[in-house]
């Protein structure tokens, strides 16, 4: 059994439209929170992450891979869409997760 934590990360737009109607300062803020996010993939805090349509407007999921819950919080903190002011992230807890074994690439 993996000591590892795993935390729902949902980033909420600030409006419904925003995926298409961003202005280019926005845009420019969730380039960088892909960069960000990329760099979380790419050290395997993120699990997976990405915008998810919904009829009422899309948002951005995340699962997060922590050794402790202080380091889910960090992730929120250093995110650039949440600290530029432009989008709000929750943080929540998984009971429970089952994570398939990745193939080395």
């Amino acid at each position: 059994m993996s000591d590892k934590q795993y935390f729902l990360y949902k980033l909420l737009p600030p409006r419904p439209d925003f995926a298409s109607t961003m202005s280019p300062a926005e845009a420019a803020v969730m380039q960088a929170h892909g960069d960000y996010w990329d760099g979380l993939l790419a050290r395997g805090t993120a699990v997976v992450f990405g915008p998810v349509a919904e009829p009422t407007g899309a948002w951005g999921l995340g699962v997060l891979e922590v050794d402790d819950p202080a380091d889910a919080e960090r992730v929120r903190e250093g995110d650039p869409a949440v600290t530029s002011g432009t989008l709000t992230a929750e943080l929540h807890p998984m009971i429970s997760a089952f994570v398939r074994p990745f193939a080395a690439a």
